[in-house]
């Protein structure tokens, strides 16, 4: 008798968009008293869109160097949208575990979660950003360190949100008799997006708690990612086909080629009277280099085929020109997305 046929089934791609918060220079000259409404018109657009999620990155100072423009902290945008938003849900891409104690960040995001109906979702990572520790008076210990201090803040933050009282006693934290209430909505807890693809140590904190991943670079890269990924699951008895694996796009799109390259010009002239000549070229390769999804409708499709190929099924997208014009996100939405669900 032949061996019985194994169809795959493959659940259609998911998609999510950031909200410009200016840590990308992304509201540069708008006044400040517009910024916020800027904000909430992309956040309302990415859910009337259909979008599954918006997103904000969790840094205080802009890149691709620290200037004096704005940059909206993520936890105060979190609170604030749950409650000018109705459907999307609610990320950060993500939070960094040093900036703020793991029990506290576990009290606000119950109290958010509560606000947004049960929207939230936890982006957690161990930060990198070394000009921000220095500038807020951070400690920035090696990264084997500030990994082990995620990986206790993960815990922690999972107990507080599923226990009556927490007593822990970690390496870099201790609690005596921690209590958090209210709880989330969401159950078991929020969802953990453990960001980062540090093989040794940050895939293993992911294998053991992760909901969803968050890793990039390129679709080989990927694919290698994933593999250690596995093998960590394998380690800690985890099913590896219950964590979502996600990554960010930065994305560029046009009607025609030509629409497309002026985009990019008109993104050039935006970085380097900011950034200067050099970094603006390095910046704008983040949108034309393996991080970046640049070109027509069609071109996209093809290199997003590609990737979820490789088992990536949900897509953070970030544009540019978002705070200004939401047109490249609605032809995005419109002749993108269709292809990949």
């Amino acid at each position: 008798m032949a061996p019985a046929l194994r169809i795959a089934i493959v659940a259609p791609m998911r998609f999510g968009a950031f909200v410009p918060q200016g840590w990308r220079l992304d509201l540069v000259g708008i006044p400040v008293e517009e910024q916020w409404p800027a904000m909430v018109n992309t956040a309302k657009t990415i859910e009337r869109l259909g979008f599954e999620s918006a997103w904000v990155y969790d840094h205080f100072h802009t890149v691709p160097k620290p200037t004096q423009e704005v940059t909206y902290e993520a936890w105060t945008l979190m609170a604030a949208l749950a409650a000018v938003t109705d459907t999307v849900r609610l990320g950060q891409m993500c939070t960094c575990n040093s900036y703020r104690p793991p029990p506290y960040l576990a009290k606000m995001a119950a109290n958010i979660d509560v606000i947004s109906g049960g929207r939230l979702e936890m982006g957690i990572g161990a930060g990198w950003y070394e000009h921000e520790y220095d500038g807020y008076g951070y400690e920035f210990p090696k990264a084997s360190v500030r990994i082990g201090m995620l990986r206790e803040g993960v815990e922690i933050m999972q107990r507080l949100w599923t226990e009556d009282e927490v007593t822990y006693d970690g390496s870099y934290y201790k609690l005596n008799g921690a209590i958090n209430r209210p709880r989330p909505i969401q159950n078991p807890h929020i969802p953990f997006w453990i960001a980062g693809g540090g093989e040794k140590l940050t895939l293993n904190v992911a294998a053991r708690y992760a909901d969803y991943t968050n890793f990039g670079g390129t679709v080989e890269g990927f694919k290698h990612k994933s593999e250690i990924l596995a093998g960590h699951c394998r380690d800690v008895g985890r099913d590896f086909e219950s964590i979502t694996r996600s990554t960010n796009f930065n994305v560029i799109i046009g009607d025609t080629e030509s629409d497309v390259q002026e985009k990019l010009d008109r993104l050039h002239k935006h970085y380097a009277p900011l950034v200067g000549e050099n970094q603006a070229e390095r910046t704008l390769r983040n949108f034309t280099g393996p991080g970046g999804l640049t070109g027509t409708p069609e071109q996209i499709v093809q290199s997003l085929q590609s990737w979820e190929a490789a088992g990536m099924s949900y897509s953070i997208v970030y544009f540019a020109d978002a705070a200004y014009d939401t047109s490249s996100m609605e032809l995005f939405m419109q002749q993108v997305v269709p292809h990949l669900r």
